[in-house]
């Protein structure tokens, strides 16, 4: 189960990355959960709930010169005795209009089997440059 999930996880992440490169909100919605919580890097915002990050990322979106972000797993955690797991990584954004580096860090995610998705149920940045 653990090679599995960790699998499951990185490819749930792929899909987030290339939804937030392509504005997709509808497959950043089906990777959320219900109470996700989002902790920003740099200010410490707390993002709470699906629908109010789904508002901030459509803000994020429509932004003249938007930051795109990805993240990339290092670790993942998968619990031996429940469906939850911990994945650690790096973040970077890049200006969409010239792909220069804005901003990076590393974050970690936690993340719950429901059925037989893995969702996405808080994040937490740290900015380093």
């Amino acid at each position: 189960m653990t090679a599995e999930a960790d699998l499951a996880i990185r490819m749930r992440r792929a899909s987030f990355n290339r939804a937030l490169a392509d504005a997709d909100l509808a497959t950043i919605e089906r990777i959320l959960a219900k109470d996700v919580v989002l902790i920003t890097g740099t200010d410490s915002a707390v993002i709470v709930g699906r629908k109010a990050q789904l508002l901030a990322w459509r803000r994020e979106f429509a932004a003249a010169d938007r930051i795109v972000y990805v993240r990339t797993p290092r670790d993942i955690l998968v619990s031996p005795i429940e469906p939850v797991a911990m994945e650690q990584g790096h973040w970077e954004g890049r200006a969409r209009s010239d792909d220069r580096p804005a901003t990076s860090g590393d974050y970690s995610a936690k993340w719950r089997l429901n059925g037989e998705e893995w969702r996405l149920e808080a994040e937490i940045f740290l900015t380093l440059a």
